[in-house]
């Protein structure tokens, strides 16, 4: 197995008024993983709250399964706010993790007006009833 040397993980966002960019750098793994999640969340409390989430991932040396499960909880918050998610530059390495575990469209799936919500009376929820 080829090891991988580490990279500085970093951060840098970059706000406009509608839209909030976050240059990922280094590994996004384990350790890090924690820390992008927590930047775009910060991000998308601000006010007024943007409605374009990019990811640059320009600088990208790495990405393991704790890494996808970050972008996936990036995922949740951006469509709570009702913001559109970009994942822009990605290197092979995330290719081929975004290609082996198919979320690349769900991840970047366009956002609908019609936001789920709670169930309103007379909705079906998908509970069977025999």
């Amino acid at each position: 197995m080829t090891q991988h040397p580490a990279t500085e993980f970093s951060l840098t966002t970059v706000s406009a008024p509608s839209t909030l960019i976050v240059r990922v750098a280094g590994e996004l793994d384990y350790d890090t993983s924690d820390e992008l999640v927590d930047t775009v969340a910060a991000g998308l409390a601000r006010a007024p709250a943007p409605r374009h989430v990019r990811l640059d991932f320009a600088a990208l040396t790495w990405i393991d399964s704790m890494g996808l499960s970050a972008l996936l909880m990036v995922h949740r918050h951006t469509r709570a706010a009702g913001a559109a998610l970009y994942l822009d530059n990605r290197p092979d390495v995330l290719e081929r993790m975004l290609g082996h575990t198919n979320v690349l469209d769900h991840l970047t799936a366009p956002v609908t007006q019609d936001a789920p919500g709670p169930p309103k009376e007379g909705d079906v929820t998908g509970a069977v009833v025999s």
